[in-house]
């Protein structure tokens, strides 16, 4: 069983005092209970006060000398009652719902042998009570407390052993067991326990009653005390004003002379905690009593200051606060009376028409937006039209119709920005240029679509900023990578909640401009879900023959998108809709040879690592040869963003290093910092009053290279020397083997191939073997794609023909099991391209015999021996120069791409070209094993 105490507010509604029913005669009579309507005590006993103030039992003298007080009919024993929350003082009503059963019986069973009375005691430990008896439960609720389970308890150690008698007033069955109502009457104190019933969880305990202390009522303390109590009560009161008349009525009430109830009215009055209660509870000096309450409702009496100081400040504030909007609207009112302010509509009319001041609008969208704007001088601002209305106008007026960027058509400041940007990318700026010839002899330069293909890190974003900058035009990116949504191309429906323009219209919007340059990045990873088909949405876009007139579904009303230079981005071609891809000038963006790797890294990338890592100009030699090693092993991407990841990871190791090696240097760069941040503000101050000014192209190196924290000499004593020694200290071991992993001397059956892939070109190893069979076989392995395994099937055909022709007797391809295999069997591979490969690793296999070393070959082969075009020249041609060939063989119709190429891609290789797989075998066996038929001896 458990008890809840009630809290301090209980006292307000719930309070009682026995007062005094004074006779006629002033003898003193039996008086009665004075308590609120709700709440009867039959039979309850009164104190009864003789006129001098002293209570009749006390037996006093009536010398004005206080006695302790007395109870009449105290029980020598009591059902231990135990409470939880706070204890209850004499005089105080607790109203307690209980949910055991078995508890209620023994309170039925208290009652019918005509006790009526219970011990309240305070737990000292609730979670200890709780575990020692476990599994009797017992559930309250007071006037301020939630009804919350609880365990009874039967040990007396758990209690403290001063407590309150308390008559039971009433018990209220309910479905849930009953709600009890409990007078406090006098102090008690527990002496033994009397009985103890562990498995009903109840016990009964030996009680003594408590009187309080003698004491002198004529005290100067206790009247001072006494006084200050009420005068603090007083003053409680006017600050709290939500129980002043239920209290006002109390503290009229209390006899000042009678200073222990007024002690016990204060402490309970407060909102303490339950043991500072229970100490004035077994305090039974009186006057002690007194100033442990008074000190209780000091404290109270801040706290109430404090929550009337937040209550005053909130209200100040939301009063201030309506003031003002009243104050807002009556200006408004007035400003509108006497002309000086429109309303919201003529406010929104005003802006529109003044955008439409600067705009070249054609007679369609005019039309439009005049039918719009009377529109919305219609609508009333709180209907949902009005805000939809009012957003189309928004967007409507922010379009930049028949507005255009005034445009650079100089072909000499075009390449400048050009090269200064990227390095290489030849035919991509001979494109731009191009397109800006053609327009200084139009007078103006018409949309164009690009796209650019290549291999990630080849600049193929970036190259989009640099057209811009060439051109003088705006740039906008967006990326299609992964959009499934016709909606974010297209818009929607300016009827649906939230809804906006596509981004096309979204990016005309931003750059302000008609002719801006629109990157659409990633365009061959576009999706396809229940939205529908964003390539599709693309086609109206990107088709000039219509763009003229595109139409967005919010803006429903065609806008000219003629002017645009659309610029696509793509990895691969394959996944481009045919329908998109003819409506896009294709250029191919390969990857980067060695020197030019080499170039960008001592152009770009070094400068850009002295930004990001905040070391000085000067503090790292950075050697060529390093840099080709760190290329060669380390980054042999057709791009260069993983060689700019390792060169930043190089110089941020130096600054660490640098910052490790020399602790002192930590001194310096707190003064730097605060000399720094002073010169920042100075700076602040005097830049506030002049116009930024850019700086010139030519001047940015030395305007990097002032805006540095230190100089080189600061940090190091002599520049850090970055070798192929000691990059492995910056970027661990190397990552990649050399291609030609069988060196000058491959065996009989190896043949090295080359490949494109999506990286760039790679050598392809194809490796073939007999071994002993019944039967003859035909195996295959290496990951192959479909293609692929088709072009083995014509090589097997191809080579039996000419080992049929070259040497009838050789029955290799008859009595033996061939296995064909590509090593690196992880990586998929597919294409057409291994033909003449696979066809002289069978011959080679067969007549046991190495091909001629130093010899790469690509090319795809027919059964009748023609050597087919192929393509990725040029990354193929970068393989074979990586892995250290000198020797290619390329299908005759590809020379023309060879000779395209620069001369640094060709440097150091030997380009063959065939046109029948004769001229294969005769480059690949310079000695011949047997004499092709039909060709001459020489």
């Amino acid at each position: 069983m458990a008890v809840e105490a009630p809290g301090a507010g209980s006292i307000f509604a719930r309070s009682w005092r026995a007062s005094s029913s004074e006779s006629g005669d002033g003898s003193g009579g039996e008086g009665k209970d004075t308590l609120p309507d709700f709440i009867t005590l039959d039979g309850e006993a009164a104190r009864a006060k003789d006129g001098s103030g002293k209570s009749k039992d006390d037996g006093g003298d009536g010398g004005g000398a206080g006695t302790a007080v007395g109870f009449e009919g105290v029980p020598s024993s009591t059902l231990l009652f135990p409470l939880y929350r706070r204890p209850v003082a004499p005089g105080i009503v607790t109203p307690i719902s209980i949910t055991s059963i078995k508890f209620v019986e023994v309170l039925n069973k208290v009652v019918e042998k005509g006790d009526k009375h219970v011990g309240l005691f305070l737990v000292k430990d609730r979670e200890a009570a709780e575990a020692a008896a476990k599994g009797n439960e017992l559930s309250l609720s007071s006037a301020m407390s939630v009804s919350n389970s609880r365990y009874n308890v039967t040990d007396i150690e758990s209690v403290h052993k001063v407590g309150i008698l308390a008559r039971i007033v009433r018990i209220d069955p309910s479905p849930m067991g009953a709600h009890v109502l409990l007078a406090g009457r006098s102090r008690i104190e527990i002496t033994s326990p009397k009985e103890v019933d562990k498995k009903n969880g109840h016990s009964f305990v030996n009680i003594k009653a408590l009187r309080d202390k003698e004491y002198d009522q004529r005290n100067d303390s206790v009247r001072a005390h006494a006084v200050e109590i009420v005068t603090t009560l007083r003053e409680m009161l006017a600050l709290n004003p939500m129980f002043k008349e239920q209290l006002q009525t109390l503290v009229d009430q209390v006899d000042i002379a009678n200073p222990s109830e007024l002690a016990d009215f204060a402490a309970w009055l407060t909102t303490s905690d339950a043991e500072e209660l229970q100490a004035v509870l077994e305090e039974l000096d009186v006057e002690a009593r007194l100033a442990k309450s008074l000190t209780l409702l000091k404290a109270e009496l801040e706290l109430t200051k404090l929550q009337k100081q937040i209550q005053t400040s909130l209200e100040e504030k939301i009063s201030k606060n309506q003031r003002k909007y009243f104050l807002n609207e009556q200006l408004k009112t007035i400003k509108k009376e006497l002309g000086l302010e429109t309303d919201e509509k003529e406010a929104l009319a005003e802006k529109f028409r003044s955008r439409l001041e600067k705009l070249r609008v054609p007679p369609h969208a005019a039309s439009v937006i005049d039918d719009e704007m009377a529109k919305l001088a219609t609508l009333e601002p709180s209907s949902s039209e009005y805000n939809v209305t009012r957003n189309y106008l928004d967007w409507l007026t922010q379009l930049p119709w028949g507005v255009s960027a005034e445009e650079n058509l100089d072909l000499k400041r075009a390449t400048v920005v050009l090269d200064n940007d990227h390095y290489g990318l030849k035919d991509i700026k001979e494109r731009i240029l191009e397109f800006i010839a053609v327009g200084a002899l139009k007078g103006t330069v018409q949309g164009k679509i690009l796209c650019f293909v290549g291999p990630p890190g080849v600049g193929k974003t970036s190259i989009g900023k640099s057209i811009a900058n060439s051109l003088n035009r705006k740039f906008f990116r967006f990326s299609v990578g992964g959009m499934t949504d016709v909606a974010e191309i297209k818009g929607h429906r300016k009827t649906y909640v939230g809804a906006m323009a596509g981004k096309l219209i979204q990016a005309l919007k931003t750059t302000a401009t008609s002719n801006p340059v629109i990157m659409i990045d990633e365009i061959d990873k576009m999706g396809r879900g229940w939205q529908g088909d964003p390539s599709s949405a693309l086609l109206e876009a990107l088709d000039p023959e219509q763009n003229d007139a595109f139409l967005d579904h919010y803006v429903d009303i065609p806008y000219d998108m003629s002017k645009v230079l659309f610029v696509c981005t793509a990895n691969s071609l394959d996944s481009i809709p045919g329908p998109l891809l003819d409506r896009m000038e294709v250029l191919r963006l390969s990857g980067y040879v060695l020197q030019e790797k080499v170039a960008i890294v001592q152009k770009y990338l070094i400068k850009q690592a002295y930004k990001t890592s905040g070391l000085p100009h000067g503090t790292v030699d950075f050697t060529d040869d390093a840099i080709k090693a760190l290329i060669a092993d380390y980054c042999r991407e057709a791009g260069v963003r993983n060689l700019q990841k390792h060169v930043e990871k190089i110089f941020r190791k130096i600054a660490f290093k640098i910052l490790s090696d020399k602790p002192e240097l930590a001194g310096l760069i707190e003064a730097k910092a605060k000399a720094e941040a002073e010169a920042a503000d100075a700076a602040a101050a005097e830049a506030s009053a002049k116009a930024p000014v850019e700086p010139e192209p030519a001047a940015a190196e030395a305007e990097d290279e002032a805006d540095e924290r230190f100089t080189w000499k600061e940090l190091v004593d002599e520049p850090i020397v970055v070798s192929p020694e000691t990059l492995e200290e910056y970027v661990g071991k190397p990552v990649y083997q050399p291609d030609n992993f069988y060196g000058d001397a491959a065996p009989p059956g190896v043949v090295m191939g080359l490949a494109w892939t999506s990286l760039g070109g790679a050598t392809l190893y194809i490796e073939t073997s007999a071994f002993s069979t019944k039967k003859a076989d035909f195996k295959i392995t290496g990951s192959m794609g479909d293609v692929m395994k088709e072009s083995t099937k014509i090589a097997q055909s191809y080579a039996t023909q000419v080992l049929a022709k070259l040497d009838p007797d050789n029955m290799f391809m008859e009595e033996y099991g061939v296995h064909m295999h590509i090593p690196e069997g992880a990586t998929p591979k597919d294409g057409p391209s291994a033909g003449i490969t696979m066809v002289t690793s069978l011959l080679s296999a067969a007549f046991n015999k190495p091909v001629a070393a130093d010899l790469a070959m690509t090319g795809e082969i027919s059964l009748t021996g023609k050597v087919l075009p192929i393509g990725g020249v040029k990354e193929k041609a970068l393989a074979a120069r990586r892995s250290g060939v000198s020797n290619i063989i390329f299908p005759k119709a590809n020379e023309k791409d060879w000779d395209e190429l620069d001369d640094y891609v060709k440097e150091g290789l030997t380009a063959h070209f065939a046109t029948d797989y004769e001229q294969v075998y005769a480059l690949a066996f310079p000695d011949g094993v047997a004499t092709w038929p039909g060709a001459s001896s020489a």
